[in-house]
């Protein structure tokens, strides 16, 4: 519990670290906030095809993608800014085993970022489903129950997966350079293509999207997946265990430099 204390305290003691946890929020409220006004907007354009082409939760939650950019920001600096600063050395030497101290940072973070995540899921629904106007949904309609737990799990998963990358790679630029493609450029940009779609659906986030209706089944016409919401949660979790326990490793075999 002490070591848990002091990386807490070691955490919000750094000034850019704050200031990235409230970014998760604002990017994911916002960004929810202007997704539900364009689709409002073309909704209400007499020539457009109505509201039953695009679910009424995607504007609650597609701004989770980006807020998830925050949330690796925060994730990689938690780690990767004791290397930079060399601060790291001091830590091991004051924490009696690695395990210790990996478990005590890694547990500082997920106490932060479950609470910023679920008020960033909770604002992005009541941001987005504002937005859409007579268009919105309510917490009681369609499964909406799950897809907050989902997302909440989403960006929590996708925060332990860029902690345990960046305790592998140590630099915060090069967990940058690793994480920002495979999660933007990858799923997101060459996952689009119907060639790739059948690999990089098992990407990290494409896993992971489909719980928050941001894909859909076989034989949906846009973003289809293989698998179940639930499935894909498991698949992004896999990743998510992964590379915590190689970041575990590399912290165990290599020094502090």
């Amino acid at each position: 519990m002490s070591v848990f204390r002091a990386e807490l305290t070691k955490i919000l003691t750094v000034r850019s670290m704050p200031w990235s946890l409230a970014a998760v929020v604002a990017v994911g409220g916002g960004g929810a906030a202007l997704i539900g006004r364009a689709l409002r907007a073309g909704w209400e354009d007499p020539s457009a095809d109505g509201p039953g082409l695009v679910d009424p939760v995607f504007a609650s939650t597609y701004g989770l993608t980006l807020a998830q950019l925050a949330v690796v920001v925060f994730a990689v600096l938690a780690v990767g800014g004791e290397y930079a600063t060399g601060t790291v050395r001091v830590s091991l030497v004051a924490t009696p085993g690695r395990g210790r101290y990996y478990a005590g940072k890694l547990g500082a973070v997920t106490a932060l970022l479950s609470v910023v995540c679920l008020v960033t899921v909770a604002t992005g629904f009541a941001a987005g489903q504002a937005a859409l106007g007579p268009w919105g949904i309510g917490w009681g309609d369609r499964d909406t129950y799950r897809t907050a737990v989902g997302s909440w799990l989403y960006l929590m998963l996708i925060g332990w997966f860029a902690f345990g990358v960046a305790t592998v790679v140590r630099r915060p630029a090069l967990a940058m350079g690793v994480l920002l493609p495979l999660l933007f450029l990858g799923s997101q940009g060459l996952g689009n293509l119907p060639q790739l779609q059948e690999v990089m659906q098992f990407l990290p986030d494409s896993a992971g999207s489909f719980i928050m209706h941001l894909a859909g089944p076989p034989e949906d016409p846009a973003f289809p997946r293989a698998y179940g919401p639930w499935t894909g949660t498991a698949i992004l979790a896999g990743w998510a265990a992964v590379a915590l326990a190689a970041g575990y490793a590399a912290l165990r075999r290599r020094d502090a430099g």
